[in-house]
């Protein structure tokens, strides 16, 4: 299996930023579409982000764009979440996946991490 470790959460204040890192083993960027989904209490998962195994195909939800900025580092094999302008609505566990195929569904990919938590205060 591919191993998927996201990093770089903790608590901000709105209007704040931070960034998200997810490490994977291998050479799983040159391979798979990553993605981030994110989940909060009482919620079901919902995607965020998405970029292709090429980096040239970036898919964003409505709710992020402009804000949200996802990107591939192949030297590293790590892919990040910048996100900018934080809003208390963006509070929940985040995730990274890899999976085969460009979607803005979970079902669609094979590899998850293990989330980092993410809270914005008002």
């Amino acid at each position: 299996q591919v191993q998927l470790e996201e990093s770089g959460g903790g608590l901000v204040q709105a209007g704040g930023s931070l960034r998200l890192s997810c490490a994977v083993s291998e050479r799983t960027l040159n391979t798979y579409t990553m993605g981030w989904f994110r989940q909060a209490p009482g919620k079901e998962r919902e995607f965020v982000a998405t970029i292709s195994w090429s980096g040239l195909t970036i898919i964003y939800a409505d709710s992020v764009k402009g804000r949200f900025t996802i990107s591939r580092e192949k030297g590293e094999n790590t892919v990040y979440l910048q996100m900018n302008s934080l809003k208390p609505d963006d509070t929940a566990d985040y995730y990274c996946a890899a999976g085969s195929v460009a979607s803005q569904r979970a079902s669609a990919y094979n590899y998850w991490g293990q989330g980092t938590q993410v809270t914005v205060s008002s």
